[in-house]
Parts: structure tokens; C-alpha cells; sequence
């Protein structure tokens, strides 16, 4: 699959959720969300309950849907459920599905010590990067990916300014901002981030 074909299958359900339709249908961080379509992977970063929502969880999972989180968000979670940390990769039916870092540097909603996920997803030959609750960190400039899944809203994590300054570390070929709309921020945000990446990468706004 290009990278403009993936671009087209992944739908945003608000705040830091996304529903990805590939071989395989993968649901990230779903939360508040108006679809019941149902998810063979469902990913969730950390047990915040704007992130790890056990009811939207239920809502998309299936006898055989699996669950890959960190030890926290497991502990609310039934079904399938494995856990990784960041640096660990689990392979389910071709999909590479590896852990990375998310943390705060100046704040302390997200400790670095708590481990809890961001995601790189391979899956029909396309990279995509969902950064989780993070601000701008060191590890970005080791993240190779087609897509990038970036927070855009501050306060809890990066603000837009700081997100274009990740995605010109990553590098990616296409943005997405998340984390707005919800809990705090606005497509304002969005817009902003989009702006400050222009004639640098390709930024496409979901919502």
C-alpha cells in the first residue's frame, strides 16, 4: 500500500484516537467515540481515562481482538490483553507493532519513569508513528517513519510549535496532529502546526 492509500484509510475519532483500515484493522487510544466497527488490534498508549477508556474499548473488540498496552492500562483491560514496554516489538500476522518512549520534560502528567507507550505500526509496508502523551524528546530523532501522529495541543503534552519541532526531527513524509478538540485544545492547534511545517512536509489535518 502507498503512503497516500494509508493516508485515505485512517480515520480520526477524536482527541488521540484513530481507527487504521489495513490487512488488518487497528484501533489506537479510542475515546468518546461514535463507531462500534470492530478492531483485530486495539492499541492504547497509557490508563489515562482519555486514553485508556475500557468502555470505547469494549465497544470495538471482538472474541479475537487482541490488546497491546503497558502494564497499567492492563490491569482496566480484558480479552487478549499483552503488555510491552517502550523498545519492545510484538509481530501479529505480519503487523510489527513496537513500543516507544512518551514522556513529559517539563511537566509531570507523563513521567518518563512510568514507561507508558507510543506505538511505530508496520503494516502493508507502511510506517506509522502515533506518539502518544509526549512532549519533544530526545528519542524522536531515532524514529523512522512514513507517518507521524502528533500531539498538537500543550498543556499536557507538545504544543503545535514544539510538534513541528518533532516532525523535523522525524522527518516523516506526512503529519497528522491529534490531541485537540476534546480535552483541551482546538483545531486552531492544528492549524497552527500545519502552518509552521509549510514547504517542509506534508501535513494533513483529519478533523
Amino acid at each position: 500500500m502507498t503512503i497516500n492509500e494509508m493516508i485515505k484509510n485512517i480515520r480520526w475519532l477524536g482527541h488521540d484516537g484513530f481507527m487504521i483500515d489495513a490487512s488488518k484493522t487497528i484501533c489506537i487510544d479510542p475515546y468518546q467515540i461514535l463507531t462500534d466497527k470492530k478492531a483485530d488490534l486495539i492499541l492504547i498508549t497509557h490508563d489515562h481515562f482519555d486514553h485508556c477508556s475500557p468502555e470505547d474499548i469494549a465497544k470495538i473488540q471482538h472474541e479475537k481482538s487482541i490488546v497491546i498496552t503497558e502494564k497499567d492500562s492492563a490491569k482496566k483491560l480484558s480479552g487478549d490483553v499483552r503488555t510491552i514496554k517502550p523498545g519492545e516489538v510484538i509481530t501479529i500476522d505480519n503487523i510489527r507493532i513496537e513500543g516507544v518512549r512518551a514522556y513529559n520534560v517539563n511537566k509531570n502528567f507523563h513521567p518518563k519513569t512510568n514507561d507508558w507507550l507510543g506505538f511505530i505500526v508496520g503494516v502493508d509496508g507502511v510506517k506509522i508513528y502515533h506518539a502518544g502523551d509526549t512532549d519533544l524528546i530526545p528519542e524522536m530523532a531515532g524514529i523512522q517513519t512514513d507517518i507521524a501522529l502528533l500531539p498538537v495541543s500543550g498543556t499536557y503534552v507538545m504544543t503545535a510549535n514544539e510538534a513541528v519541532e518533532a516532525a523535523k526531527l522525524i522527518k516523516p513524509s506526512v503529519a497528522i496532529p491529534m490531541h485537540y478538540g476534546a480535552i483541551v485544545g482546538d483545531k486552531s492547534d492544528a492549524i497552527l502546526f500545519k502552518e509552521g511545517l509549510k514547504g517542509k512536509f506534508d501535513v494533513v489535518i483529519l478533523g
